[in-house]
């Protein structure tokens, strides 16, 4: 009977099959009939794999057709976005060149309307160059006057027509750099048959700055996400430019070429750090990083400085396990490849084998290697976070002296005997270094400063930021310590952007430069850059506005709706601000003349190169010297260059013209140096300032003795009068020493006897 129930059973379900396929062809049937609607196209969030095994289980020809609808819907739909980002992309790109683009115009207008460039001479054109941006420009004259690349090099390395009885290697000591690569350009792109030496030059500087503003803005925008945190950060940049930068004062300082550098390694550096990035923008953002980072070593010799506050900054990032120490490693060894190949071609500069930033990268790595695996946590990992923090700073002090101990180098003393005065740890009356004290950008920040940078609105804007940013930093690095795991990645719901790697390390960044930038005012041009770009990277940047309603607990409204409106409202209401009040007054000073007129100093020039024999060398003030150097080409007796002890020991001595010193004293001082003719500027020995004690006249009576100090010193007189003012009179025994040749309303001209005729 099972057998026979068998086949009867198989034959039902074999009818069974039949009859459903009849009728499953009659629906297709009528359905092929029937016209079918057009749908709207829905998102279809199936792969086509998926689909087909839908159709295979019997799903028939009209599921097919779904599916080709719904792939169909999907490639549109992914179109769109892509399409969208493209534009976004487009358009952000579009409006950070235009904006770089555009400033570079504006300064040059600005220095055109300023200067009178096009109307003027030659000479009058170099006479604007003042102090150690003459020094700089003349070298890029002497490159361009050499007969081959190679012999200009030669000379420039092995100088001795700049300062009396001293050979310099130029291009090391002054980091010639970018004049040597200003001169190639200048000869290799025939521009000598279309435009002046001088417009190339200051033409490279203003596009450069051109590239620090996209710089800045391609940063800003990589924080927020939006191209509208980086016109804010332009719109801020230009308004606080007398902040932000010294390209209107003295465009050839290194600064003004290293900068921008360093703006693109800061911008890549950003990139780099995003967690959400992937390999081809990780890899972009690694080749520029590491391009853009030697080329500011070798621009500006005091790089591997800012460098080294950037490397305590991610050394910070990577103790706080705030980002994988992988990355931060791989920018480490950016470091050591751009110290040891700026060593090598900048002539074994081994101020860069002694730099804190090598001592540092080095600890750090010695410290991973001896770095044991601890489940994180876990309280042995807390102790040994804290174990390897005081590890590295050990190792790099440690580092530090043993390189200084083997390695032969140029100890600046006078920057650390600075420091000690500064900070009120020495008291000193030596003339160098109180010189120093005096001067504006060492000096701490005035309040005028504070005041336009919150007239502008910057500086509110970014202490909001700054608070958020860093409570939301430590809220992140608490739970860390705690043990608490967090998300990997971070959307706009959780409020949580003190998560972000790359927010962090601007954070500590900024810290670090503000703290500097309070004590010297001269950092300000290294701060307030980054200050327009957090302020801006925060209003526009919905993940703040979201973290600071979460902290708020926020009902009333969708938190997110609220976060997003005010990312583009804030900055909107900024931007119309500001370009009420400060647009107009940026138009004014493009059409306003200005007048630079310094008849006396081109009269004395014009008769130095009338006059003066070839061979002969000048004395007098450092910042005159740069500015002869320059306009005539003849020896001097010093520069005004504060990287080297020797010079500045000689500015002090040249300096005594102006003490109450004797004409013998003067005139040994003078003939140690070879000096020829003697130039006293009337300004100086004049000199009615309004800070008293920081005259140069007084700062010589201090280191001389001839006055009473704050310590009680007895009070000395000399018995000789200020020695600008007893060389005027020509009487015995100055006229002795000194013959007068030339005089105007500013300078005095001597000529220093070599033989002396002693009279009554």
């Amino acid at each position: 009977m099972a057998d026979e129930e068998g086949p009867t059973v198989e034959l039902r379900q074999r009818k069974k099959l039949k009859s459903s396929e009849n009728k499953e062809s009659v629906k297709e049937e009528k359905i092929s009939d029937t016209p079918i609607p057009e749908r709207a196209p829905k998102r279809s969030h199936m792969t086509f794999s998926q689909h087909v095994s839908l159709d295979s289980f019997g799903c028939g020809s009209f599921k097919v057709f779904l599916v080709f609808s719904d792939l169909d819907s999907s490639e549109e739909y992914w179109s769109d976005v892509l399409f969208q980002r493209f534009a976004k992309i487009f358009i952000g790109c579009l409006a950070a060149v235009t904006s770089g683009m555009m400033y570079a115009l504006y300064l040059s207008a600005y220095h055109e309307r300023k200067f009178w460039f096009s109307n003027r001479q030659e000479l009058e054109r170099e006479i604007t160059f003042q102090g150690d941006s003459a020094i700089y420009y003349s070298y890029y004259k002497d490159m361009l006057k050499a007969p081959s690349f190679e012999r200009g090099v030669y000379e420039l390395t092995h100088n001795n027509k700049t300062v009396s009885l001293k050979t310099i290697n130029a291009v090391q000591q002054m980091s010639l750099y970018p004049e040597l690569i200003a001169s190639v350009l200048y000869q290799a792109t025939g521009s000598n048959e279309i435009i002046e030496p001088v417009y190339f030059y200051i033409g490279i500087v203003f596009g450069l700055q051109g590239i620090y503003v996209t710089a800045l803005f391609v940063t800003s925008w990589l924080m927020s996400g939006t191209w509208l945190a980086g016109m804010l950060t332009v719109a801020w940049f230009i308004i606080n430019r007398v902040d932000t930068t010294r390209i209107e004062y003295s465009i050839p300082l290194r600064e003004n070429w290293a900068l921008p550098y360093f703006a693109c390694q800061i911008a890549a550096l950003t990139g780099y750090l995003k967690s959400n990035l992937n390999t081809y923008g990780e890899r972009f953002c690694y080749l520029l990083m590491s391009a853009s980072t030697y080329t500011f070593m070798m621009m500006w010799e005091y790089s591997h400085y800012l460098l080294f506050l950037q490397a305590i900054s991610l050394f910070l990032l990577d103790s706080f396990s705030l980002e994988q120490s992988d990355k931060v490693h791989e920018v480490y060894k950016i470091y050591i490849f751009s110290l040891f190949l700026g060593y090598l071609l900048q002539f074994e500069n081994s101020a860069l084998l002694v730099s804190p930033l090598l001592s540092l990268v080095v600890a750090l790595m010695l410290a991973k290697c001896l770095q044991l695996n601890v489940k994180k946590g876990t309280f042995i990992a807390k102790i040994m976070k804290v174990i390897n923090f005081y590890l590295v700073c050990t190792l790099t002090v440690t580092l530090n002296i043993i390189m200084k101990m083997f390695v032969p180098h140029r100890e600046n003393g006078h920057m650390l005997k600075f420091l000690e005065v500064k900070f009120g740890l020495n008291m000193t009356k030596n003339f160098t270094m109180n010189w120093l004290l005096c001067q504006e950008s060492l000096q701490a920040p005035s309040q005028d400063f504070f005041l336009r940078l919150t007239q502008s609105s910057l500086l509110p804007f970014y202490i909001l930021v700054l608070i958020i940013c860093f409570l939301s930093m430590m809220q992140v690095i608490f739970r860390r310590i705690g043990g608490k795991s967090l998300k990997e990645t971070i959307t706009l719901e959780d409020g949580r952007i003190g998560g972000r790697p790359e927010i962090i390390y601007h954070v500590i960044h900024t810290i670090l430069l503000g703290s500097l930038a309070m004590v010297i005012e001269g950092l300000k041009y290294l701060w307030t850059p980054y200050v327009c770009m957090l302020a801006a990277f925060g209003v526009c940047s919905p993940e703040l506005w979201m973290t600071l309603f979460k902290w708020l607990r926020l009902r009333t409204v969708h938190p997110v709706l609220l976060a997003l409106i005010l990312s583009m409202a804030v900055p909107t209401i900024i931007g119309l601000s500001l370009w009420k009040e400060f647009f107009p007054r940026l138009m004014t000073e493009l059409m306003e003349l200005q007048e630079f007129y310094d008849p006396d100093t081109v009269e004395l020039m014009t008769w130095i190169k009338r006059q003066a024999p070839v061979a002969a060398v000048f004395a007098g003030s450092p910042q005159l010297m740069g500015a002869i150097k320059l306009c005539t080409g003849w020896m001097v007796t010093s520069l005004p260059l504060y990287n080297d002890d020797d010079l500045l020991k000689r500015n002090e001595n040249i300096y005594q013209i102006y003490s109450k010193r004797s004409a013998e004293d003067i005139y040994k001082i003078l003939t140690s140096y070879k000096a020829n003719y003697l130039i006293v500027e009337d300004a100086i020995c004049n000199e009615v300032g309004t800070t008293r004690g920081c005259r140069v006249k007084d700062l010589l009576d201090i280191a001389n003795g001839h006055v009473v100090c704050e310590e009680g010193d007895k009070l000395t007189y000399s018995k000789y009068g200020r020695f600008c003012h007893e060389v005027k009179i020509n009487y015995s025994p100055y006229v002795n020493y000194f013959t007068r040749v030339y005089w105007n309303r500013s300078y005095f001209v001597y000529k220093i006897n070599t033989v002396i005729s002693f009279q009554s």
